[in-house]
């Protein structure tokens, strides 16, 4: 992550950014997560600092011996400023827990970002898997690929009768968190997205937001995944995120096209043109206002109603636009009144090359 902050085009999007896939149009980013303990040392949440120390050292020891999908770089947590680890957890390779932890913690990274293995998170280890658009079956094997070799450096705390063990029940079992990040504008604009919610819920499915549990939705994006290990297979938790992410995906292309035809047509328009006018013009843009402009935007480009702005560029700018990344780029740590200036410069910037 030895990225110049004079050189924007160099902050490289990483693989939840690459907007290519399967139904990519809707589906920004399958991410699959398997859940391990290291066998001989207590949950993390239970550790003293000295045996955090010796946790973290002698998983980051092993790990890079793992060789799928490129070499694995380690970055310990501790050696890094806020604004480094910020800058982690905005490219989704940390979770948010695992950046504001003070005890001695790392993630483990290959050079693309479609591998990120958090070490001594909740969890002893969280190796995760990230492909572009709808590839819940291809990021499983390649997490099951990632999974096999660690047991093969790593004791790994297994129960014959609970399968593998987890500082949180709910991940027991298998250990597997499979989710899809879907990018719903019909839905939420049509006051559907609740129903969604609810139906996801039903068939023990959770609806996050962009930056997984306890997160808001964001820029109208959603992450779609499984609550439950025990007692189910991996092939059932796979069949079931993957067909209620297809039926997302045609409930919000129906909703898209309803909108631009009759009635919702001028007023889905307007929005669409206003949130460009915006990002194109303003002086000063929050996050929040950054995010749902550029939703609004990018629902616009594909929908065929902008011709001459492309998805990379929105995502260009979703991501250096994060608070984290924009200090960076700026080389400075800046006030939130700075922030919304600076991003809204950066936006225009981008927007307008």
């Amino acid at each position: 992550m030895n990225l110049d902050p004079a050189q924007p085009e160099r902050f490289q999007l990483g693989e939840w950014l690459r907007g290519e896939g399967t139904d990519s149009d809707i589906a920004i980013c399958t991410r699959v997560r398997l859940a391990r303990n290291v066998q001989g040392y207590r949950f993390s949440t239970c550790m003293d600092e000295s045996e955090a120390q010796e946790l973290t050292n002698y998983v980051n020891d092993q790990v890079p011996k793992v060789e799928i999908d490129g070499p694995l770089m380690v970055e310990d947590l501790l050696r890094l400023d806020e604004v480094e680890t910020q800058m982690l957890m905005e490219r989704h390779l940390i979770s948010r827990d695992h950046a504001i932890a003070h005890r001695p913690r790392s993630v483990v990274v290959n050079e693309g970002e479609s591998i990120s293995i958090m070490v001594n998170e909740e969890d002893h280890i969280r190796a995760q898997v990230f492909l572009a658009g709808f590839q819940v079956q291809e990021g499983f094997d390649l997490a099951e690929k990632i999974d096999e070799s660690l047991a093969n450096l790593l004791p790994v705390a297994f129960s014959e009768e609970f399968g593998y063990l987890t500082t949180c029940p709910t991940n027991t079992g298998t250990g597997l968190r499979v989710s899809v990040m879907l990018h719903l504008p019909g839905l939420v604009w049509t006051e559907e997205i609740d129903k969604a919610t609810a139906t996801a819920q039903k068939i023990h499915l959770a609806m996050r937001g962009l930056y997984g549990e306890g997160s808001r939705a964001l820029g109208d994006f959603y992450q779609v995944s499984n609550q439950v290990t025990l007692g189910r297979s991996e092939s059932q938790i796979l069949s079931d995120v993957a067909a209620a992410v297809t039926r997302m995906v045609e409930w919000e292309r129906m909703v898209r096209e309803a909108l631009l035809k009759g009635k919702p047509r001028v007023r889905t328009l307007d929005r669409v043109h206003r949130a460009m006018g915006i990002l194109e013009r303003a002086h000063i843009l929050s996050s929040e206002e950054t995010l749902n402009c550029l939703s609004a935007v990018r629902f616009g480009v594909q929908q065929g109603i902008f011709e001459n702005i492309t998805v990379q560029q929105l995502n260009r700018a979703l991501l250096l636009s994060q608070p984290a990344h924009l200090q960076r780029l700026s080389n400075e740590i800046l006030g939130p009144e700075e922030r919304d200036e600076r991003r809204a410069r950066l936006v225009r910037g981008l927007l307008n090359p």
